[in-house]
């Protein structure tokens, strides 16, 4: 699907696609309202700016809930002629698009004809959402579901083995079939000790399961199973988090909640077990299941299609011990937790007392479950459920991503009192991994742009210290190196690879800060452009491609700070030496400086257009063009942007890898793309940027969210299955320089050259050679001091 992104401040809210869900809602205690609330609340936050959620909340029996503005209509599932009077709303209802059913056969028991007859005599496209399908069905039952399936334009499951069965032993067309896993949170993945310290469980191993009680979820086969388990771990605590059912309570009361407090104290379990009778709050349950060792989930109901509560374990990178439901058997392997079979004591304690004892193994099954289930989260539940309302209403909607806020947590989680750190595990950051130039280069370029697009001084501290770690990276030659370790020692790999890019970066981030001039401290400034100073004669003995890239954007913006001609003639020959490398790689079908892409190929054409806007030299601007518009054709297509794979660099005459995309290509694209569209109003680049910022927000070849707006990270890359977890410095930097980019673009003013014409007589006398480095130096710095 082809998607648009556009500002909210643009949005005529009368564009927007209204589709109605039918659900039970909160305040209704109930699975499936919470179920819906979180979907509704992820679709919300995602596309607000194209659809419209309402709802008709199913109510039983004679209730009086009083329910959010979302709430449109009710209806009465027992009453008959509710159904009727609902049907003929919905069809007068011009704003209502479609509507979703959230479908569980107890909802609808007791008039079951009546919701058949309001399916067929509704105008709109309806979407079914299954959350139980039953296995081998008697033919009534059958009949009835098939009623359902042929009244409805699409399906919902949340297992492959749901729809399976609907395609088997129902005959439901698998076209009409889609698989949307049920939705789990992002999770900023809290400190455990901390945790257990909060609710007083210091020291205890902990145990847990959560939902509403009934005896179908079987605790006590969990409390039957402790004696052995608290033998071998007599730290071990058991939580039992949840109130008992309303509908069991209407039922039975507590009865059932008091068998299992009673077989605590006959077994003597008193200390090792803790009741939590109340419905939490999601963040309070999520820290809850953050500081579970092991999530228990133990039904006895083997037809059980879906359980919400173990993939929000799963989300919280609870290892899981699971009954065999067709759910866990699906999504269960040995890496992410066990089996064991209904009511089986025994096994129960053998596989906790197996993962209690190995702290190693624990550990790997939460990293497994963690990348398990990332694709589950609320907004790719969102993004899928998003492409198949496209699918069905077509014209009447355009999907618009929202933009997200500007989330700078990450960043600063990211950083010390010296830089920013190298990588992260998850999302916790790893001292171990060091610091390096390139990735305090880049944070300073974000930390400037920030400042620039919100005034938000706050953020000078920061700039403060990441210009101090680029000037400590400096040599006495003026050359930088790259890698240093988290005790502040250069590493050895400085002088096993070449450093001429992250020698380009920090002069691009160096130039990019002294052009702030109205903004920043004149000390920062002076500071800057003295390590600038310091490293120009190494930089003009550079060769690599990038690095003199990176050097030309550095010292267009320096140009507004210290108007030299030095850094003109420094700007002329390394545009000189990409216009040679242009011209020698260059051929029909392949207009490009080399024989092969790689990574950051957008600056190449950036900085070519840099030169022109400075030199006015037509020749490169022309090169900047042709070169652009050829790498546009290679990394977009009708799914989208798909940069160019960090497993195989794409050589001339071959087929590009569609694996390893990095959040960095993406955003120094969006950053080429807005500089394009800037200087030549060309509605093409505004809307690839577009097209390219929506890679992070799901719109890309998995459908999955790379950036996080938990932890206001980035996932470190687009891999062939999956997202990379990791959220490092330098996807996390590279998502805020799109992010900002997108919010400097609303404020952006169209300008010319910079400084040009006090030097173009000297130039236009001066041969366009190689710069030498052995020019008069020049006095002319306009801020020094």
């Amino acid at each position: 699907m082809k998607t648009k992104i556009i500002n909210e401040d643009i949005v005529n809210r009368n564009t927007l696609t209204q589709v109605l869900f039918l659900t039970s809602y909160p305040p209704r205690e109930c699975g499936i309202a919470t179920y819906s609330q979180d979907l509704i609340k992820s679709l919300d936050n995602k596309f607000s700016n194209s659809l419209s959620i309402k709802v008709c909340a199913l109510e039983a029996d004679d209730v009086d809930y009083k329910y959010p503005a979302e709430v449109k209509y009710v209806l009465k599932t027992s009453i008959a002629a509710e159904y009727e009077k609902l049907a003929t709303k919905i069809n007068n209802d011009h704003d209502l698009k479609m509507v979703l059913i959230q479908h569980e056969f107890g909802f609808f028991h007791l008039q079951e004809q009546a919701f058949v007859e309001f399916l067929t005599s509704i105008s709109k496209p309806v979407v079914i959402v299954f959350h139980t399908v039953l296995p081998n069905p008697d033919e009534k039952f059958k009949i009835n579901v098939q009623q359902i399936a042929a009244a409805s334009e699409a399906i919902i499951v949340m297992t492959n083995n749901s729809a399976g069965l609907l395609t088997n032993d129902y005959g439901v067309p698998s076209q009409k079939i889609s698989v949307i896993p049920h939705g789990t949170h992002l999770v900023p993945r809290l400190n455990k000790t901390s945790l257990k310290l909060k609710y007083k469980l210091k020291g205890r191993r902990v145990l847990t399961t959560f939902g509403l009680l009934g005896s179908g979820k079987s605790i006590e086969t969990t409390i039957e199973a402790l004696p052995a388990i608290v033998k071998k771990h007599p730290e071990t605590t058991f939580l039992v988090i949840g109130k008992t059912h309303p509908e069991v309570v209407k039922n039975e009361g507590e009865k059932y909640r008091k068998m299992l407090v009673q077989k605590v104290e006959e077994l003597g379990l008193n200390d090792n077990v803790r009741f939590i009778n109340k419905y939490l709050d999601l963040p309070e349950l999520l820290e809850y299941l953050q500081l579970t060792d092991i999530y228990l989930f133990t039904t006895n109901d083997p037809n059980q299609a879906v359980s919400g509560t173990f993939v929000y374990a799963m989300s919280c990178g609870c290892p899981i011990i699971s009954t065999p439901i067709p759910h866990a058997k699906e999504i269960l392997t040995k890496d992410t937790g066990i089996i064991f079979d209904f009511r089986n004591t025994q096994q129960l304690a053998a596989a906790v007392n197996k993962l209690l004892k190995n702290d190693k193994l624990r550990r790997s099954i939460s990293i497994n479950t963690l990348q398990k289930i990332v694709s589950t989260a609320w907004e790719n539940s969102a993004v899928a459920h998003a492409l198949l309302f496209d699918k069905i209403v077509g014209d009447k909607i355009t999907i618009r991503y929202n933009l997200p806020d500007i989330n700078l947590k990450h960043l600063d989680d990211m950083t010390t009192s010296v830089g920013m750190i190298q990588f992260s595990k998850i999302n916790q950051p790893d001292i171990g991994s060091g610091y390096t130039l390139d990735d305090n280069a880049r944070a300073l370029v974000a930390s400037c742009m920030y400042l620039e697009t919100t005034g938000d001084k706050k953020i000078i501290s920061r700039i403060r210290k990441y210009l101090g770690f680029i000037k400590f990276c400096q040599q006495p030659e003026g050359d930088f190196l790259n890698y240093v370790d988290k005790d502040l020692h250069f590493t050895g790999q400085n002088q096993e690879v070449n450093l001429d890019d992250s020698n380009g970066r920090a002069i691009w981030a160096l130039g990019y800060l002294t052009s702030l001039t109205d903004q920043l401290p004149r000390k920062l400034i002076a500071d800057a452009i003295t390590i600038i100073e310091k490293s120009l004669p190494h930089m003009s003995r550079i060769s690599s491609t990038r690095s003199m890239a990176f050097a030309v954007k550095g010292l267009y913006h320096y140009q507004t700070a210290v108007d030299s001609l030095k850094n003109i003639e420094l700007i002329t020959t390394f545009a000189n030496r990409l216009t040679q490398m242009y011209k020698h790689e260059s051929s029909k079908g392949w207009e490009w400086f080399e024989s092969y892409l790689t990574y950051g190929n957008s600056t190449l054409p950036e900085a070519m257009l840099y030169a022109w806007l400075l030199t006015k030299d037509t020749v490169y601007k022309d090169i900047a063009l042709a070169s652009f518009k050829f790498l546009l054709k290679q990394i977009f297509n009708e799914n989208g942007i798909e940069v160019i794979s960090n497993r195989h660099w794409l050589q001339k005459g071959q087929k590009a890898e569609k694996f390893g995309e990095q959040p960095i290509d993406v955003a120094y694209t969006i950053m080429t793309l807005s500089k394009f569209y800037h200087e030549f109003n060309d509605d093409d680049y505004r809307e690839k940027k577009e097209i390219a910022f929506n890679w992070f927000m799901g719109s890309n070849r998995l459908h999955q969210i790379v950036y996080n707006p938990s932890t206001g990270g980035c996932y470190d890359g687009l891999e062939d299955t999956h997202v990379n977890l990791n959220q490092g410095a330098e996807s996390t930097v590279s998502y805020l320089m799109a992010r900002l980019t997108l919010e400097k673009n609303k404020d952006l003013k169209k300008s010319s050259g910079v400084k040009l014409q006090k030097h173009k007589k000297e130039l236009s006398e001066r041969k366009r050679t190689n710069y030498s480095g052995d020019h008069k130096k020049q006095s002319d710095r306009s801020l020094v001091g």
